[in-house]
């Protein structure tokens, strides 16, 4: 770009199966069989979360927010939906552009803070900032009605999520999330392990 960073504008793709199981799972009906890319392998819930996710597990066919409704995914789970969206950047802002519900977001990247007692949203509020060539986004004010997969994984709102976008060569960028939420996870932060998105 003309400012120096990385040029992330173009069509991208994640190309994976953590929309249907963040973790390693077998093939079922609709959800093909895929590696996990939580790190070390399994989300660490607290004690008094796990009826939770296995109630939304059993009825994810009927009760998933996003695959059941078509409500917006929320962050981080909209960017490895097995789904297209696109990335327009300048040097204020990144704007995402999702197929999945027609979804839209903004990324501001000119230092001002996230806003002070906004309610929360689908796609939360993204603040970003650059390390060196890459992208870091900072994601607060997300819905506790969003789900961070097909599976029934999912979160309060308390989730607090910082994005990670590097460019690895001119199609390819390695997309990597890691959470914090101290209502249901144990530990402070967990890693969405690396989703390498595909340039079209």
């Amino acid at each position: 770009m003309a400012d120096g960073k990385p040029d992330l504008n173009g069509i991208w793709q994640v190309l994976n199966t953590a929309a249907w199981d963040l973790e390693d799972h077998n093939g079922y009906l609709h959800v093909p069989a895929g590696q996990g890319v939580v790190e070390g392998g399994e989300i660490p819930y607290q004690a008094s979360a796990v009826a939770k996710q296995k109630e939304n597990f059993q009825r994810r066919e009927t009760n998933d927010p996003a695959e059941a409704a078509c409500y917006m995914p929320g962050i981080p789970r909209a960017t490895y939906m097995p789904f297209p969206f696109e990335i327009i950047q300048n040097p204020k802002l990144v704007a995402m552009s999702y197929e999945f519900g027609h979804t839209r977001r903004t990324i501001f990247t000119d230092g001002t803070p996230h806003p002070s007692g906004f309610p929360d949203f689908w796609m939360g509020d993204s603040r970003g900032r650059w390390e060196g060539d890459t992208l870091v986004v900072d994601v607060t004010n997300l819905d506790d009605r969003t789900w961070l997969d097909h599976a029934g994984n999912y979160h309060s709102d308390a989730l607090h999520v910082v994005e990670r976008y590097t460019l690895t060569d001119p199609d390819h960028v390695l997309y990597e999330a890691t959470i914090e939420d101290p209502k249901v996870f144990t530990g402070a932060r967990q890693n969405w392990g690396n989703h390498a998105a595909v340039r079209s």
